[in-house]
Parts: structure tokens; sequence; C-alpha cells
């Protein structure tokens, strides 16, 4: 069935091209929870044969995952703060909490919205807590852009280089996975102390 599906998506891409992409991306980016990997993976290998440019590939993720980011940001912005206040105290969310929420995103909104959107599970959802908090929207975009650019290149690259070897494909994704958690832990320690020694 998985097969059937991604197979689908290969086709899916051949036949609307970059297009395709684009439209995927932005929906993998807003509210319908499907890995990015099954859409750029393919791309990747595409381009490996000739059939497609990893830089229209990525320009049209990029795009893609901007405006899937944007339609959660601004959902959140201009209906999310005002749900939560009516709303929140019946699930335990305080108008207290949500100021220190905006606190928060005030001070670190740029590296959360960086390496959310590298962290499987989190990607499509760290534009809410910015909208919420009513982050910079150059500042959003531009860091949502890095953690997405980084992200679309690694996948079309292992798709690029591995083609349809699904197992070797798989064992690289996973061990890339965890390499950049690993990074991006190491990436907020640092930047805790740096924020810590300029506070002193």
């Amino acid at each position: 069935m998985i097969h059937e599906y991604a197979q689908l998506l290969v086709n899916l891409i051949f036949d609307w091209g970059y297009i395709g992409i684009f439209i995927m991306m932005a929906i993998e980016s807003s509210f319908v929870p499907f890995p990015s990997e099954i859409v750029l993976i393919p791309a990747g290998y595409l381009a490996s044969q000739g059939q497609m440019s990893i830089g229209l590939i990525l320009l049209s993720a990029l795009i893609g995952s901007l405006v899937g980011a944007f339609i959660n940001y601004f959902l959140a912005l201009t209906l999310g703060r005002a749900i939560l206040i009516k709303y929140g105290k019946y699930f335990f969310i305080k108008e207290t909490t949500l100021l220190k929420m905006e606190e928060f995103f005030a001070k670190h909104g740029h590296i959360s919205t960086f390496t959310g959107r590298l962290i499987p599970g989190i990607r499509q959802l760290i534009s809410i807590p910015a909208g919420l908090a009513r982050m910079n929207l150059v500042e959003f975009s531009l860091y949502t852009t890095l953690g997405a650019g980084i992200w679309a290149m690694v996948l079309i690259l292992l798709g690029y280089i591995f083609g349809e070897n699904q197992e070797l494909i798989s064992q690289y994704l996973k061990q890339i996975t965890i390499a950049v958690v690993g990074l991006l832990v190491v990436l907020v320690f640092v930047y805790y102390k740096i924020r810590t020694r300029g506070s002193e």
C-alpha cells in the first residue's frame, strides 16, 4: 500500500513537474501531516535521470514550504490567540502562558524556528507558536527558509545519489535524522551559553 502510494507520487511529480512539488510541499508544511521524503527523494531520483533540475526542485520545495508555513503562521496570528484566550482555560492554557510564549519567541524565535524546521514531527507545527507570538515576519521567513532548505537538500541528494535503493535510503535517512537532531542539541546548547554570557 505504501509502495503504491509512493509510486503514485512519483508519477504525479513526473506529470506535474515542479508545480506538483510546490503543491505537495505546501500541503506538507501546513496541516496535512505526510513526510516530505516521499516527495523530494523521488524528485531527486528524477534529477539523477536528467528529467528534472536539482535547483528548480529545491526552489519549488522552498516556495511550497514557505506557503504552507505562512498558512499556519497567519491562521495562528489572526485566529489562534483569540481562540486560546477564550477557550484556553478549558485546556489549562492561561493568558499569562501566552504572554510568556510571546516573550520567549521575541528572544529566541529565530533559533526555535530554524531548529524546528529540521526536526521530524515539529516542522509543520513550529509556525503556529511563531504566529501566536507575532514573530517578526521577515525573521520567520528567513529562518523557515534556512531550515526547510537544508532538510529539502538532504532529501533531494538522497534520491539523487541512491536512486531507487529504498533500503539504503531508509538506512541513511535514519542516520541523517539522528545526526541532525544531535547537531541541533549542540547548537541549542552553544546558543544558550552565548545568551547566558551576554546577559551577565
